[in-house]
């Protein structure tokens, strides 16, 4: 995979060849909780860019989760439907929740760096 990006609403996002995987962020995961579910959007979804695309919920809440960019969901991981606690042990990793053919690949620059995600959350 490629550099991480991210989100004000810590969604992570990795491009490869013009299809964005994305999750939520190790900070998203630890305000949360422990995560009980996951909805998930449609294979064939057209999202604009910050768009509600689905819904993680946990002991604690139920937040949102954005479409970092405008595009067409791909593929969705199936896997959080019978593990939904994967987000929290590898939120950045495996627990992806799905993918996404960017309309405008080069639109991933306008996101945050890691280094500058880290400075974003000194201010929360």
């Amino acid at each position: 995979m490629t550099e991480l990006r991210f989100t004000q609403s810590h969604e992570w996002i990795s491009v490869e060849d013009g299809i964005a995987t994305v999750g939520i962020t190790r900070y998203a995961a630890d305000q949360l909780g422990d995560v009980v579910f996951v909805e998930l959007p449609a294979v064939g979804k057209i999202f604009a860019a910050g768009a509600e695309a689905g819904v993680v919920e946990s002991v604690k809440a139920a937040s949102e989760i954005y479409a970092p960019l405008a595009g067409e969901v791909t593929e969705v991981n199936e896997s959080l439907g019978a593990d939904p606690a994967a987000v929290n042990s590898d939120p950045e990793g495996k627990a992806w929740f799905f993918r996404v053919r960017l309309a405008n690949p080069s639109s991933v620059a306008a996101l945050m760096t890691k280094d500058q995600y880290t400075e974003f959350l000194k201010g929360l």
